[in-house]
């Protein structure tokens, strides 16, 4: 038997919320930490250059590259730096040999194979003589062990390298 009720409970209920059309950006990313600031990150882009040409002068280059890796500037808003950063990092995954890319990639962790694949699309922006090849093999290397997944999180990230 249905009862005839004045009671309008169920009503306070926002669908909206569960709507998948409603997409707001999600309040912790930016709340949290944005990265090192701008300062720290020219410090050490002032830094790096003498750095890596001198890991990559004693044929460390695996150093180098976790080096570069390590302490991209994601969260910076200032492109320039950002390209700067990427300059060095182009100049450090051309000099490894392409016989030694799959032991760098080896030993890199699942977080700096999503950088190094954010910095490999990006080199794919502005080609240069003989870099597309070489940036394919590194592609190929990271994609072998990050698996789609690694492609998914490049381009699904809102931070850009």
């Amino acid at each position: 038997m249905a009862k005839c009720t004045l009671s309008s409970a169920f009503r306070k209920i926002d669908i909206d919320q569960y709507c998948e059309d409603n997409f707001k950006e999600d309040e912790a990313d930016l709340g949290g930490s944005l990265g090192p600031d701008e300062t720290e990150i020219i410090t050490l882009l002032n830094q790096y250059p003498f750095l890596c040409i001198s890991l990559l002068a004693n044929c460390r280059n695996i150093d180098a590259l976790k080096t570069v890796l390590h302490n991209a500037p994601l969260g910076c808003k200032n492109q320039q730096i950002k390209d700067a950063a990427l300059n060095l990092t182009l100049k450090v995954l051309l000099s490894i040999k392409s016989s030694q890319i799959e032991d760098a990639v080896n030993n890199l962790d699942r977080d700096m194979i999503d950088v190094l694949m954010k910095y490999v699309y990006r080199g794919f922006e502005i080609p240069s003589e003989g870099s597309s090849g070489h940036l394919l093999l590194w592609h190929e290397k990271a994609y072998s062990i990050g698996g789609v997944g690694c492609i998914v999180r490049v381009l699904s990230d809102s931070k850009r390298a």
